[in-house]
This record gives structure tokens, C-alpha cells and sequence, in this order.
């Protein structure tokens, strides 16, 4: 029996050595053009028809198994083709790919130093560089499974540390406590506030002017109010790089109007959290980001880091674990012959915990902070080519006059509603042109770029190109993705 064990043993290891070929051939080997389809589109029956989707009482062989595989990459978005614009994420950084590799092929569940020595002292060390990059002295820090968990922390430990009672006796013990965020802010914020009891309609909208970014007034007006009504401020979410604008709010003014009201300020810098290693840009987008009680940083959106990849920080010391721990005793001993202060799961709002810190370690390691510094103002210059080039153009049209992080928002008028009068019917029509041209490209498969409309500004939809680091883009890539928008729109 033990012979027959290793050698199935042997030929499933030869089937992960079989799939890595298959993704060094399909995927690796050969990056992607402009020329390749970013997709082989099907409607979800279509897919579902093509596919042997169903799992079976007695198992596959391999030959079928790496059928199946080809499968997923043939049907699956091509995330590294240059033309995949289409999200706040683009490809993986291939040094962070081999850290995603690495991770999964140890599968280690990162909640104490004995189960995950290296991994729980990298995460400590490279925690404390972003902060020290931040500029604070000190603090805490966690990798959280995406920014909209991350929001989560933030409002969690902003509640904790007004009220610490709330972890036992629950809300009711609070008063009226009441978040405040832009109209442009991430959704994530108004999710966070269901899911610690808040409620959703205790996170009041703040006004943002033309470019997305908060008013600062406005915030002071709202907690004023807020307070004369019986209610307390305890949250307020500032962002850096809001979805679809773009916008970074002051966090100066913000800072002061906090430590004014004595609340909490969070920065959302999901998206924008990657100009913090540009020195021209983090000047630009995050000063008074030192101002913040806590930040959520995304390296898998803009810098390129293999999903997921999320940072949680926080100014102080110890309120992580004051706020989140359980002290599950059959994880967390006390008298352990090590220093428990390494067992950094009960800080965690999880238990078991996947290791998202060699992804990120090791592409900054391969790269410097020098060479990520160039990739992310490489991705901001091909914005601004961008814009400059649209700019230039007939039809197109920007929606505000400047670029913010790496997001250019713009219209393509087709020439059969050139020269008209723009009327409420004019901008209807007008707003029927993305989905259009979305649809046609999607189709044919040359290219996947974003749209949406903009309620609070009463837009119609026009189309959000974004920027990453990965692929590093360049001006003829710009040129051909104006170039494939008038192909597609030119005869609507």
C-alpha cells in the first residue's frame, strides 16, 4: 500500500508540474500584445454548455484534468494584455506572481509565530517601512483580505477607541454614533457601517465639488449639525483616489476639522495609497497623509501585486488587539517558551489567515523602492499623455480638465451628434454611446475599458480609463486605445 501511495503521489505531483508548463506556455512565455483578444466571450449559458462544469462521483484523469485547465485560461480575461483597462487592477508583477507561488505551494495560515515564523516577522517589518514611509513614529498594522475589510478595521477600532465599552455591552451603549464620508467615496464605507450594527443611514454623505473631492465646509457644517441633533461623530473616511474620478480629498483640512470635532480620520487609499512611493506625486495626492489615525493601502491595484494584497495601518500601538482579540486559548497560550507578542492572530478579525506579505515583499525587494517609484510615475505620465492626446481629438470630450491618480473620465461623441445643441435629449443619447461601444468591444474581444455614469454630478456614462503599473503601458499603447474607442463608435 505505501508504494502504491507514493507513486499516486508522484503522478499528482507530475499534474502541478504538468499545469505549471501549461501556464508557463499559455501564459508566461509569450506576454500578450495589442493584437491577442483581452477575451473569448460568452453569455453565462453559452459558457456553461462549452464547459464540464459538473462534479462527478468518480475523479478525472489527468489528460482531462489539464483539458479543463486550458479551459480556464481560454475562457478566463486576459488581465496582462495592455488593452485590459477595464478595473483598478490590471496584470501581476511577475516577482509578486512567484510569491503568489510560493504562498500557495506552503500554505501557510499566518495566526501565530509557531505556524508561520517567516511570514509573521516580514509582515511585522515591512508594516513598520509603510508606516515609517508614512510618516509615523509608530503604530500597528495588519495585511486584511481586500480594502473593503481593511474600511472595516478602520471603523471598527474608530468605535473602539471612542467607546472600548461597545466590544462587550454592543452599540446600545454608545449613543447615536454617526460616520461621515464623501458622495464619491467607496460603497465599502456604508457596507462597514452594516456590518458593526451601525447601520447604513447613520453614514452621512458629505458634498464633493466638480472634481470629486470633499468639501471641507461641508464636513464641518454636517458634524455641527450632527452634534445639534443629538448625535455623535466618531468616523470620518477621507479618500485617496476615489473609484471613477479619481480624486484625493485634503487631508489637511479634513485632519484639522477632526482633530477640531475629536473623530476619527481614516484614509481609503486603496487605489491612491501607490503615490505614497512617488515623490512627485505623493506631493501632489497625499499630503497630510501623517494626519490619519489609520490607512488602507491596495498594492494589488495600482502597483501591480498579485490579488489579493491589502494593508491595514494604524498610528497606534496597540489598539488592534485591544479591539479585535478573543484570546482563544488553544492558539493563543500565554506561557508559550517564545515571545508572544509574534502570535499576532488574535489582532486579526479572522482566525485562520492566508499570507498576502511575500507578494508584495518580494516584487519591492526584486525592484528597490527606486524602480517601483518608476513604474508608478510611468503609469501617471501615460494618464496625462492620454489626456493630452483626447484633448487633441475630435469627439472626444474630457469630463473634468484634469488627470487624478491615474483616471481619465471622457465622453466619445460619434459624429452623428457632433454639432448639435446639447439638450437634455442630446445627453441621453450621448449616454447611450459607452454601453454601445463596451458592448461591440467586449464582443470582438480587442479591448475591456470601463464606463458608468455619475449620479451625484448628473453625468451621463462616459468611459474611466485607469492606469497600472502592470504592464507598464506606453504613449503608442495610449494612441491605439484612443484609436480602437472611434473605431468601434465612429458609425453610431
Amino acid at each position: 500500500m505505501a508504494s502504491l501511495s507514493r507513486e499516486a503521489l508522484q503522478q499528482e505531483n507530475k499534474f502541478v508540474m504538468e499545469t505549471a508548463k501549461l501556464i508557463e506556455k499559455e501564459i508566461l512565455s509569450s506576454p500578450p500584445t495589442r493584437k491577442e483578444k483581452v477575451i473569448n466571450f460568452l453569455h453565462p449559458q453559452e459558457l456553461i454548455d462549452r464547459v464540464d462544469f459538473k462534479l462527478n462521483e468518480s475523479g478525472m484523469n489527468q489528460e482531462q484534468l489539464l483539458k479543463l485547465c486550458k479551459d480556464a485560461i481560454k475562457y478566463s480575461v486576459r488581465t496582462s494584455n495592455p488593452m485590459f483597462v477595464n478595473q483598478l487592477y490590471h496584470a501581476a508583477d511577475p516577482y509578486s506572481l512567484a510569491g503568489s507561488w510560493l504562498t500557495e505551494a506552503l500554505n501557510t495560515n499566518q495566526h501565530t509565530f509557531e505556524a508561520a515564523p517567516f511570514f509573521i516577522v516580514l509582515e511585522q517589518l515591512l508594516l513598520r517601512e509603510v508606516r515609517s514611509i508614512i510618516g509615523w513614529e509608530s503604530g500597528d498594522g495588519i495585511f486584511a483580505p481586500g480594502g473593503s475589510i481593511g474600511n472595516m478595521y478602520a471603523m471598527t477600532l474608530a468605535r473602539h477607541h471612542k467607546y472600548p465599552e461597545a466590544k462587550r455591552k454592543g452599540l446600545a451603549q454608545c449613543g447615536h454614533l454617526v460616520a461621515f464620508t464623501s458622495d464619491e467615496a467607496h460603497y465599502s464605507i456604508k457596507k462597514s457601517a452594516n456590518w458593526i450594527g451601525l447601520g447604513m443611514d447613520n453614514v452621512i454623505t458629505v458634498k464633493t465639488n466638480e472634481f470629486g473631492e470633499m468639501i471641507p465646509a461641508e464636513l464641518d457644517f454636517a458634524m455641527v449639525k450632527a452634534k445639534s441633533e443629538g448625535k455623535i461623530p466618531f468616523f470620518v473616511n477621507a479618500t485617496c483616489g476615489t473609484t471613477v474620478l479619481g480624486a484625493s480629498d485634503s487631508f489637511v483640512a479634513v485632519g484639522e476639522i477632526c482633530k477640531k470635532h475629536d473623530v476619527w480620520m481614516h484614509i481609503d487609499a486603496a487605489w491612491g495609497g501607490s503615490l505614497l512611493l512617488s515623490k512627485k506625486h505623493r506631493k501632489e495626492s497625499l499630503k497630510g497623509v501623517e494626519l490619519a489615525d489609520s490607512i488602507v493601502w491596495n498594492p494589488h491595484k495600482m502597483l501591480g501585486a498579485s490579488l489579493q494584497c491589502t494593508l491595514f495601518l494604524t498610528k497606534y500601538q496597540n489598539l488592534l488587539k485591544e479591539c479585535n482579540s478573543a484570546s482563544a486559548t488553544y492558539l493563543f497560550q500565554q506561557d508559550k517558551f517564545y515571545d508572544t507578542q509574534y502570535d499576532t492572530g488574535d489582532k486579526s478579525m479572522q482566525c485562520g489567515r492566508k499570507v498576502d506579505v511575500l507578494k508584495l515583499w518580494l516584487m519591492w525587494k526584486a525592484r528597490g523602492t527606486n524602480g517601483l517609484e518608476h513604474l508608478v510615475d510611468n503609469a501617471c505620465h501615460q494618464a496625462l499623455y492620454f489626456q493630452s492626446l483626447i484633448k487633441e481629438r475630435p469627439g472626444f470630450r474630457l469630463v473634468i480638465p484634469r488627470v487624478q491618480c491615474t483616471n481619465v473620465c471622457f465622453w466619445y461623441v460619434p459624429p452623428s451628434l457632433r454639432g448639435q445643441e446639447e439638450t437634455e435629449e442630446w445627453w441621453k443619447e450621448l449616454g447611450q454611446v459607452a454601453p454601445k461601444i463596451k458592448e461591440r468591444m467586449v464582443k470582438e474581444g480587442t479591448m475591456l475599458i470601463g464606463y458608468q455614469p455619475l449620479g451625484t454630478k448628473k453625468l451621463p456614462n462616459f468611459f474611466r480609463l485607469v492606469i497600472s503599473c502592470q504592464p507598464p503601458l506606453t504613449n503608442d499603447d495610449m494612441k491605439h486605445i484612443a484609436d480602437e474607442i472611434e473605431r468601434l463608435g465612429n458609425d453610431l
